[in-house]
């Protein structure tokens, strides 16, 4: 969101297994490979052990820009299966626009080649709009779904925020993203091609209707910054919309609660995080 601003199921499953490969990061296994899904090859990384927790990146981003400080807070006692979505990263393109549908689909055939029936879901910014859709899409996949720093409508952020979308440009993205797509994927054209497709589904953002938010059934906690690009009043409203929903807004910009790239502090720590809240909700411990 703040790109700009800051076969068969055999076949399936043979795809996925041949391309996987064992590393360490940060002293934590990981596998990682692609599977073929929707037409496109789909990068995913797994950490841990326990249950599966999806980690979803948000606009322009990777998993490493997203998640890289809090994957081994989260490792400790989950499964993370964390993906690079349509266009991002290591993931590759189709000739469509980038769309949450789309990625909610990409994501839910993942985990069914995975073998994953249910899983929590976590996303952040454009990548929390996926996890919502997924809750809508593909219900049957999601067992509680978190969405942190989403924005569902136009009026839920300030007009600068679609004036600065509007009149962005490439020059204007983060370093941080540009570094970190070029460092797995280095091809200027691609990274370029991320850019745009990232830039024009923001211009051309269309609301989540009433009926839809309305429609989601799994149990859904909604996070914010105090300094986010969604309004706090825009996320208690969409909160209100969801049935049994629960809503946290935390001191710090977009995503500074979870380490996000282009919000952390030099000097941050471990405990500056959310992960114990977020791990609260997933454990039942926030009804």
């Amino acid at each position: 969101m703040l790109l700009m601003a800051s076969c068969s199921k055999a076949n399936k499953t043979e795809a996925t297994s041949t391309s996987m490969a064992d590393k360490t990061n940060d002293s934590l296994p990981l596998k990682s490979g692609y599977s073929e899904v929707n037409g496109i090859k789909m990068y995913y990384e797994i950490y841990g052990k326990g249950k599966p927790l999806v980690l979803i990146h948000g606009g322009g981003s990777t998993i490493e820009t997203s998640f890289g400080r809090v994957i081994p807070l989260f490792a400790k006692d989950r499964q993370l299966i964390c993906v690079e979505l349509q266009a991002h990263g290591r993931t590759g393109d189709r000739d469509a626009p980038l769309s949450f549908e789309q990625d909610a689909d990409d994501v839910a055939a993942l985990l069914k080649n995975l073998s994953v029936t249910k899983a929590d879901i976590l996303g952040f910014s454009n990548g929390g709009n996926t996890a919502l859709q997924l809750a809508i899409r593909h219900p049957q996949l999601c067992n509680k779904v978190i969405g942190a720093s989403v924005l569902l409508k136009r009026n839920g952020a300030f007009p600068q925020f679609w004036e600065f979308m509007n009149h962005g440009t490439f020059e204007q993205m983060p370093r941080q993203y540009k570094d970190a797509f070029m460092k797995v994927n280095p091809d200027s054209a691609k990274l370029i091609n991320m850019y745009q497709k990232c830039a024009d589904r923001m211009i051309h953002f269309i609301d989540f209707p009433d009926e839809q938010i309305k429609s989601i059934q799994v149990p859904v906690l909604l996070i914010n910054g105090d300094h986010d690009v969604a309004t706090n009043e825009h996320m208690v409203a969409m909160s209100q919309l969801i049935s049994g929903c629960r809503l946290a807004i935390i001191p710090g910009g977009h995503g500074a609660y979870i380490g996000e790239i282009t919000t952390l502090r030099k000097d941050y720590k471990d405990s500056d995080f959310i992960v114990p809240l977020i791990g609260n909700f997933l454990d039942g411990n926030i009804k």
